[in-house]
């Protein structure tokens, strides 16, 4: 497994991720919601043997790093685990994730913690604190 990340308008973000995005197995698993990119986003796209095993597009707030949708094919939690050790190992900003229920303990175990409670999700945050991280 690697993680290469590209730019929120690259022409090669197109190539790898179009296919998932557009698939109706992966806009059910986001829950139908539309998969979306701007400049302001920096996709994380984990590779295995040469193709897309699952990404996060992050988006660049003001207030830091937010994380909308995602996706990680058969829901395997290795994959998740690589991109999100990845994400973490790139920044030291603030990050907002909205999660799938299924994946809070996952995020937890990388210092996430519950903000807000939904139906489906649970918005998630990780904060920076002076010496280290807010766990």
């Amino acid at each position: 497994m690697k993680v290469i990340s590209l730019h929120g308008t690259d022409d090669h973000l197109y190539e790898l991720v179009a296919p998932l995005v557009m698939s109706p197995e992966v806009l059910c698993y986001n829950n139908n919601y539309p998969f979306k990119t701007t400049p302001l986003h920096t996709w994380y796209i984990c590779m295995i043997n040469g193709a897309t095993a699952g990404f996060m597009p992050i988006k660049e707030t003001t207030r830091g790093l937010y994380l909308d949708n995602y996706y990680i094919r058969d829901d395997n939690h290795d994959i998740l685990e690589v991109l999100i050790a990845h994400v973490l190992s790139v920044t030291d900003k603030p990050i907002t994730v909205l999660s799938h229920k299924r994946h809070t303990e996952i995020f937890r175990h990388y210092g996430f913690i519950i903000s807000t409670v939904f139906a489906q999700y649970n918005k998630m945050q990780r904060t920076i604190a002076k010496g280290g991280y807010d766990q």
